[in-house]
């Protein structure tokens, strides 16, 4: 073998992520799959409602739910997670400052005048720092207060395990959107707590990362950065 194949085998070796985005219920929460395709592991981001859709999509890409994760726990984002924790068994993943929140599923429901999905036990408290892996693929989670007390963000690395993005990715829940912020006027939001953590923490990743919010379309943090009026200095 000369000294070029090696290194042509380890490049293609690596592999691109899966990212899959698919709104749901009625505030078109967008959850998010993201999977390894060599392992066909994935994380479930958000799955706010319509789980049967969810799972078609997982069905026709093969693969095997790892974690199911909630950014924060508005009725929108975790209306789903009883039913495809009974379906997959996956264990279900939240930070402890939202369990409140998500254990008063019925007055969320009552404030939108729609009927109370069935919540779940919580399997793993998600913190600041926290690494998920699922196959060869790894994520970061990002404690971002603000729009609830516990909302979290999760950064995958450009070079994420043995896939290779073509830039990092941050799954941002309802803290960061397109020419927007999180809304703070509800139980347990902060102005000053989420714009601690846009300025501390968001914006402090790389100006290359795109941005895939709770709702609505992708963006990146420099065209935040310069274009969000909330943002700029």
């Amino acid at each position: 073998m000369t000294e070029s194949q090696p290194a042509k085998a380890k490049e293609t070796a690596r592999r691109e992520l899966i990212h899959l985005t698919i709104p749901v219920g009625m505030l078109q929460c967008n959850c998010a799959i993201i999977g390894d395709p060599l392992t066909r592991e994935a994380l479930v981001i958000d799955p706010g409602d319509e789980v049967t859709r969810i799972t078609d999509l997982l069905a026709r890409h093969k693969l095997t739910v790892k974690a199911i994760v909630s950014t924060h726990a508005h009725i929108d984002h975790v209306g789903g997670l009883s039913k495809l924790h009974q379906i997959t068994g996956a264990p279900v993943l939240m930070h402890q400052e939202d369990l409140p929140l998500y254990q008063a599923m019925e007055m969320q429901a009552s404030f939108l005048g729609v009927p109370a999905p069935e919540i779940t036990s919580i399997d793993n408290l998600l913190k600041e720092g926290d690494t998920l892996r699922w196959g060869d693929c790894q994520a970061r989670i990002i404690h971002t207060p603000g729009h609830t007390p516990g909302s979290v963000c999760l950064y995958v690395p450009q070079e994420a395990g043995a896939v290779t993005l073509i830039a990092p990715q941050l799954i941002a829940g309802d803290t960061l959107f397109a020419g927007s912020i999180g809304r703070t006027d509800l139980w347990g939001g902060s102005m000053p707590q989420i714009m601690d953590s846009l300025r501390s923490k968001l914006l402090q990743l790389p100006d290359t990362t795109i941005v895939y919010p709770g709702h609505g379309p992708a963006t990146t943090i420099a065209k935040e950065r310069h274009t969000n009026p909330f943002l700029i200095a």
